[in-house]
């Protein structure tokens, strides 16, 4: 009983350990620089986002070829 407790209190070091590295790598890649940025930038306007390219031909008003 003894041993399979040290090898749970073992496991459980390692995996926090492997978790705070994790962590500390994403934090140094730049993960959480900006939270507060993607929730804003639905909201903004992008007038030709997502509109086909014949859309936009204004000279003869018919979709190009």
């Amino acid at each position: 009983m003894l041993k399979s407790i040290l090898v749970l209190i073992t496991l459980s070091l390692f995996l926090g350990t492997a978790a705070w590295l994790f962590f500390i790598w994403a934090v140094k890649k730049g993960s959480f620089d900006d939270i507060e940025r993607p929730k804003y930038r639905m909201l903004e306007d992008d007038d030709e986002a997502g509109v086909p390219d014949h859309y936009n031909n204004k000279e003869k008003g018919q979709p190009k070829k």
